[in-house]
């Protein structure tokens, strides 16, 4: 019914058009087209057009669907990683995950959160970890760095170590000596808790700014006091550099660090990173269970000697944390402390580098 009353209406239309150019008056006897007569014959035409092609807007719809799916998925994920989480790279468990979904995983190491930090901000990593410290400093720097998920404490493995033969043997003995570590590190936040726990003031010392490797050959050397580093540095201080522990972290690390990502990163490759935690947490709780074989694994990827990787090992608590309010309040306290001791430029909320909630969810529901 529908095509003979559009047959009928194109025929009127092309009778009407034809006494425009012809100008043959017999043509004027056909009944010109009511208002509700073109009105319908609009309609007609409308869900005839819309019933052709309607199958073929869905279908591109879908394949343009597919295609920016495809766009917008990373091909790769370039992942900062420091010395202390070398076990995943040595495992390759990231990418037999990602592999089969076209993406790539490109390794970059760091000697400390700092440095690996400032890459994530000049946009040269898009995934990495740190200790809590490193994403104040980052923050109040305009780093456009997201927590992704916490890491859980290991507080017997970082330490302030002195030579064995010092004569420091407190922590109030620190008072006026020079103190190396790495800024903006966990060991520099973990040092000034440690300072006033004891009643030392931060301005009681004399900071050495050093990244590990150079804090090593000063603490060797004897240009400096006291060193505080962690796992596997600290293992190995212990067994080959002369140190002896002066206190540890214990009872004082709260949280054992972070991983971050950029903003982006985080926002438009959801899957990707709820496939990387994904692999960490399983990788973490296989590591609980097989200590020894970790240990394994690490001495000659590290060149450190079995036994002293095996004491670094054991003092490892492994585990991916989920970032709730209690994580982001002790988070808080860090940057607050910091910016108190004049060591941030500014104040920072540590909430606007977090994500929502929905958005954590995402990631994994598991952790």
């Amino acid at each position: 019914m529908m095509r003979q009353l559009l047959k009928s209406v194109i025929s009127r239309l092309t009778k009407v058009r034809l006494i425009s150019l012809l100008g043959q008056k017999k043509f004027l006897s056909i009944p010109p087209l009511s208002i509700s007569g073109t009105f319908v014959a609009g309609l007609c035409l409308s869900l005839l057009f819309a019933a052709c092609t309607g199958n073929n807007s869905v279908e591109n719809s879908n394949v343009t669907a597919a295609n920016n799916t495809s766009q917008n998925q990373a091909s790769v994920v370039r992942f900062g990683y420091q010395k202390s989480l070398i076990l995943l790279k040595a495992k390759g468990v990231l990418e037999k995950r990602l592999k089969p979904e076209g993406v790539s995983v490109e390794w970059i190491e760091f000697p400390a959160g700092p440095q690996l930090l400032e890459a994530m901000n000049v946009g040269s990593i898009d995934f990495g970890h740190a200790g809590e410290s490193p994403p104040i400093f980052a923050q109040a720097a305009g780093t456009p760095l997201t927590y992704v998920a916490g890491i859980a404490p290991s507080p017997q493995g970082s330490a302030i170590l002195v030579p064995k033969n010092s004569p420091i043997k407190t922590v109030a003995d620190l008072k006026g000596k020079k103190v190396a570590f790495q800024k903006g590190s966990s060991a520099h936040y973990m040092l000034v808790q440690i300072l006033e726990k004891y009643g030392l003031k931060y301005t009681d010392i004399q900071p050495i700014y050093l990244p590990p490797a150079d804090a090593r050959a000063a603490f060797v050397k004897g240009s400096i006091d006291a060193w505080t580093i962690w796992d596997p540095f600290y293992a190995a201080a212990e067994k080959s550099a002369n140190a002896r522990v002066l206190i540890d972290g214990t009872g004082i690390n709260k949280q054992g660090g972070y991983y971050l990502a950029t903003r982006k990163f985080a926002t438009e490759q959801p899957e990707i990173i709820k496939a990387v935690l994904e692999e960490i947490q399983k990788l973490e709780e296989w590591s609980d269970q097989n200590r020894d074989e970790v240990a394994g694994i690490l001495a000659p990827v590290l060149g450190i000697d079995l036994d002293t990787m095996k004491k670094a090992s054991s003092r490892r608590k492994f585990g991916v944390v989920p970032i709730d309010e209690n994580l982001i309040a002790i988070q808080q306290q860090v940057a607050d402390k910091f910016y108190e001791l004049k060591l941030i430029p500014k104040q920072i909320d540590v909430k606007e580098a977090m994500l929502t909630p929905q958005q954590y969810a995402a990631f994994s529901p598991k952790i």
